[in-house]
């Protein structure tokens, strides 16, 4: 039952569940999980992995996620090979020629929602809604679709709107805003100094207005708002994500045990929490680690309820 789950995701080590997770996932019922490379070998075990998921939570729709970006972001490619196809290579295409980028983008999400949907997968963690700038730090570059924001938040619409079309759940990321960064946020944390008006105008305004259940954090400082706590940790950027974007759906951290966060993985999930995240991303399938991060999160709140009921009803 949704309201017995704690509000976390979780990775896991292999192709199929160990004693050891079946146990945890059992016990401490985390609200979803999130499958990577490590976890898809071919279609067959990966349904089977999926399946077995569902089996232990008895529920058919339960939350499977996936970084399924396309270009370098892709955990696919066993399967299939889209490489050329970016943000970045569908935005100039928009740029050059409306009904080409429908045609295509229309056939690339709906090949993609396919296969996710054969897998057992039901989240697909994008759109990027990063604006692009001429110094951003590479780990975004063509995962973006554009230096300009207005673009940038029409695609947004669009792959939102295709992806609920053919019943896969989105996650908008990284609100609100990466494209400022310097440096890789899996590394160490960017430190952004930009004035509040340019984020405003430019970073921010690309997140407005998203119909996504689902929003995940970037951990960065943007020192003008908070000082001393990233995005992910400040209850000052979510608050301004809640009002002045205006997102009011599900706010998810990026993966806490990035190192970008200088904290213990129980202090970087309770400190996520306090700030106003909803639920708590942890990846890299490290029981102890995960066990932090259960331990630390709560059961799920009628807000979550309310909200994944309503992603239940795109993915059905």
């Amino acid at each position: 039952m949704i309201n017995l789950r704690r509000s976390f995701i979780v990775g896991i080590k292999g192709l199929y569940l160990t004693k050891k997770e079946c146990f945890f996932l059992k016990k401490y019922k985390p609200w979803g999980i999130i499958l990577f490379s490590r976890n898809i070998k071919t279609i067959f075990q990966t349904q089977q992995l999926t399946k077995s998921i569902k089996t232990i939570f008895n529920d058919h729709n339960y939350p499977i996620l996936i970084d399924e970006e396309g270009g370098r972001v892709s955990r696919l490619r066993n399967f299939i090979d889209n490489s050329i196809f970016t943000n970045d290579f569908f935005g100039k295409l928009f740029k050059n020629n409306h009904r080409k980028f429908e045609i295509y983008f229309d056939i690339y999400v709906k090949q993609i929602s396919y296969l996710l949907t054969l897998l057992g997968i039901n989240l697909n963690t994008v759109p990027v809604l990063d604006v692009r700038r001429s110094f951003t730090d590479k780990i975004i570059g063509d995962r973006s679709f554009s230096s300009d924001p207005k673009i940038v938040s029409k695609l947004g619409d669009y792959c939102i709107s295709k992806y609920h079309k053919h019943n896969i759940g989105t996650i908008i990321k990284h609100i609100p805003g990466h494209g400022l960064a310097l440096v890789d946020s899996h590394k160490e944390l960017p430190i952004v100094n930009a004035n509040v008006n340019e984020i405003y105008k430019k970073d921010f305004k690309s997140f407005v207005n998203k119909k996504s259940l689902f929003a995940m954090t970037a951990h960065i400082v943007y020192k003008n708002i908070d000082k001393y706590n990233c995005a992910t940790h400040s209850k000052k950027i979510i608050t301004l994500i809640r009002k002045k974007i205006g997102f009011k759906n599900l706010i998810i951290s990026d993966d806490i045990s990035m190192k970008a966060l200088k904290y213990s993985i129980r202090e970087n999930t309770t400190r996520s929490f306090a700030a106003g995240c909803n639920l708590v991303l942890h990846c890299n399938g490290k029981l102890p680690e995960m066990l932090q991060v259960a331990k630390n999160a709560p059961i799920v709140d009628s807000f979550i309820i309310k909200k994944t009921s309503q992603f239940i009803n795109i993915i059905r």
